[in-house]
């Protein structure tokens, strides 16, 4: 059975040493602590920088050559100056995720930022995806925010265009697959601010949605070394991995994988089965800033609405009916609005309903929610918009609606003249 949740083993010995030790710290005390750590790390770096082995091991019998010891000075890691004297607000918020990611172990620490400067030399992740083939090109984007505003960052690992990219079979085109993965989080670390409150670090949600099978060695492969190079040189930038519509294949294929890696980092993957994609993402986000493929009211390109627009909920009990009056107080306007129910499978209707007794009622749409709906109306008279939500399961139901009116002239006008 999927769950949406971490993989959890309570028996990792290093994580159930680490908090153990975090709870029996005093709070000031371990903030200076972590705070001596990040003193001596910044030394470090600075030092390694300034005598220009940061990037090369030292060696008297090999010094670095004046190109390398100029690149070195200047050396950035995701735009941020590495060097502390030139006083950046970004390099300690940089600096920390690498102590983080080692338990505030300094030595470690500047192991780890070493291997991944010479990893990115070799790699050249930050270089431009139109290096990649096209067809690849639309499979990652970035739209909408979380509730700290962090980037949500989609990869959709169905599309058709990857699994004709992978059936090939050819191992350079599986190559720039991969590093059209790793530029895709480069590309997101571009929307980032490391600065003091500001936003470092994104969510990616990654859509198995008819993703191809574990039987193709290529795409395990890829899966396994995508995971790895997160791991190991992008500390701290990813915030969650929501991997949602969840077929079975991928979870047993990734337990063993999640089990190499510490709890900590474990906890960063959320597995979520499709009925549970929208409750999951709106732990993380509002339903304005999730796409409405996932359930929420996001719209690219959307002309009606934008995120500032205010969104309203309604609970709806279970084997209860709940209501939704959007009040139209003048003629002659065009009234537009979004609804989507979490979960969906509920009995939707939509009417309006005059303040004229006199006046007929007017059935707009009646049918089963399947989706999120956007719908408008031309009030000719004052009324209101009553929208009619019937949840027949065991459970509560949660909708989300918003809604706006414009002047407007109907097209009937138009069509007449």
């Amino acid at each position: 059975m999927l769950e949406d949740k971490p993989i959890d083993d309570p028996s990792d010995p290093e994580t159930e040493e680490e908090e153990e030790e975090e709870a029996e710290c005093d709070p000031v005390e371990l903030k200076k602590s972590r705070n001596k750590a990040l003193t001596e790390f910044r030394f470090r770096v600075e030092q390694a920088i300034l005598g220009h082995y940061l990037l090369v091991k030292r060696s008297k019998r090999n010094p670095p050559n004046e190109n390398i010891k100029n690149d070195e000075l200047s050396i950035k890691l995701w735009g941020v100056p590495l060097l502390p004297k030139e006083g950046h607000e970004g390099t300690d918020i940089v600096l920390m995720k690498f102590l983080k990611a080692k338990r505030y172990k300094v030595h470690e620490a500047f192991t780890l930022l070493r291997r991944t400067l010479k990893w990115r030399a070799e790699f050249r992740p930050d270089e431009n995806l139109e290096e990649l083939r096209p067809e690849i090109d639309s499979l990652w984007f970035s739209s909408g925010k979380d509730k700290e505003g962090r980037p949500l960052c989609y990869t959709m690992l169905g599309n058709e265009s990857q699994k004709k990219l992978l059936s090939a079979g050819d191992d350079l085109k599986c190559r720039d697959y991969l590093r059209w993965r790793v530029l895709s989080v480069e590309k997101a670390i571009q929307n980032l601010n490391f600065r003091p409150g500001g936003t470092d670090s994104i969510i990616q949600i990654i859509d198995l949605k008819n993703a191809t099978g574990p039987a193709k060695k290529e795409v395990r492969l890829i899966y396994n070394k995508m995971m790895t190079l997160v791991h190991d040189h992008y500390p701290g930038l990813v915030y969650k991995n929501l991997i949602i519509n969840v077929p079975s294949w991928f979870l047993a294929l990734n337990t063993l994988n999640l089990r190499l890696i510490t709890q900590k980092s474990r906890n960063k993957f959320i597995f979520v089965k499709p009925s549970k994609v929208t409750e999951t993402l709106l732990k993380y986000a509002t339903a304005e800033n999730i796409l409405v493929q996932y359930g929420g009211l996001k719209r690219e390109n959307d002309t009606e609405f934008s995120t500032d627009d205010k969104v309203l909920e309604v609970n709806i009990r279970a084997n209860a009916t709940g209501y939704i009056e959007i009040p139209t107080l003048e003629a002659g306007v065009t009234v537009t609005w979004d609804v989507t129910v979490v979960g969906y499978e509920v009995a939707y209707r939509e009417e309006f309903i005059p303040d004229d007794d006199c006046s007929y009622k007017i059935l707009l749409q009646d049918k089963k929610m399947g989706e999120s709906i956007r719908n408008s109306f031309y009030i000719r008279e004052p009324g209101k918009i009553v929208i009619t939500v019937v949840n027949g399961s065991y459970a509560k139901k949660k909708a989300f609606y918003r809604y706006k009116s414009r002047p407007s002239v109907p097209i009937f006008m138009f069509i007449n003249k």
